[in-house]
């Protein structure tokens, strides 16, 4: 199964649930390209809610990154949403933790972005 990708508006908040895998190909490329989209239309409050995803490589990783960098250099704020232990134990082992917020709850989330 390759990746899905809903958006929707919470408020001023863009969230992206995303399900399925991110990996090398169609599954990183696609998320690179709706990033890029919701920068290009000024969405600068972007969630991106993790909870389905069922596995993510490396080069979703650095989709991610890829992301959080684009989203950052527009003058926008990029947080991440209900990561599964998978994910998480992946973001700590690249020391990558600590450079994205992450959360657990939506509530807070979008709190966290006034």
């Amino acid at each position: 199964m390759s990746v899905k990708l809903s958006t929707r508006q919470v408020g001023d908040v863009s969230v992206v649930d995303v399900a399925g895998r991110i990996t090398l190909g169609e599954g990183s490329s696609m998320l690179r390209d709706l990033m890029r989209e919701m920068v290009g239309k000024g969405q600068k409050k972007i969630l991106l809610n993790l909870g389905d995803v069922s596995y993510i490589d490396s080069s979703g990783i650095g989709e991610l990154v890829s992301g959080f960098t684009t989203v950052t250099n527009s003058g926008g704020e990029m947080k991440l949403l209900n990561l599964n232990k998978r994910v998480k134990d992946l973001l700590q082992i690249t020391k990558l933790y600590t450079v994205f917020d992450v959360h657990e709850d939506e509530a807070g989330a979008i709190r966290a972005f006034a």
